[in-house]
């Protein structure tokens, strides 16, 4: 895990990003060129709860599998809340805009879980996750006949993690005028709620610690 003033106090606050945000840029070279693919991930735990892996499915046709089969490395990338910090909301306009983000890359290793069982375990539980409390919540079982169908098309893997680096930068080095006018321009921002949210909860020591 990375250190430094913006570090995730643990694995557990990793794992809420990835399952508020588990859209991934999952990256690895192959033919001379970097493939990406954008796809929903779900986490693996070890016993003691640090994250062991992550789990997903892709297209058989995408060229990034036989690049992956070829070279298992590979990165998988999580952007979490985010916002932009404008000077325009501060007394001291000698400040600079900058951006406040979390996000998390893991580097992992590829191996695909070629046979129905793993597939069909894999595809129920991303449904079951992204489907979870919906009013009328669609399951797999669902489709009937079609499922087959599809579940031809696409292959299971496990992205079993080597490294993990993320970055919290969420206020903590701001100064204590400037924290609270940060906070009270992102609650007028449409879409920002979770990013104050995470602010709040990276920077519980300050007092006032709450938007105008």
């Amino acid at each position: 895990m990375s250190a430094g003033r913006f570090t995730p106090r643990s694995d557990a606050d990793v794992a809420d990003l990835v399952n508020r945000h588990p859209l991934a840029l999952l990256v690895s070279p192959g033919d001379g060129r970097m493939h990406s693919t954008p796809l929903p991930m779900r986490i693996e735990h070890h016993a003691d709860g640090r994250i062991a892996s992550l789990t997903g499915h892709m297209a058989r046709a995408n060229p990034q599998v036989a690049a992956l089969r070829a070279d298992a490395q590979a990165t998988l990338l999580f952007l979490g809340a985010h916002g932009y910090v404008s000077p325009s909301w501060f007394e001291d306009r000698t400040q600079a805009p900058t951006w406040n983000y979390a996000y998390a890359n893991f580097s992992v290793r590829i191996d695909f879980l070629d046979d129905a069982a793993n597939l069909e375990r894999v595809v129920r539980d991303l449904v079951d996750a992204m489907e979870a409390e919906r009013e009328r919540a669609w399951r797999v079982d669902d489709m009937g006949a079609r499922y087959a169908l599809l579940a031809s098309r696409i292959i299971a893997f496990r992205a079993t993690v080597t490294n993990i680096e993320a970055k919290f930068k969420l206020g903590q080095d701001e100064r204590d005028d400037v924290y609270p006018e940060i906070l009270a321009g992102l609650h007028n921002e449409n879409g920002s709620e979770e990013l104050v949210a995470m602010m709040q909860l990276f920077n519980a020591h300050r007092t006032g610690n709450a938007p105008a």
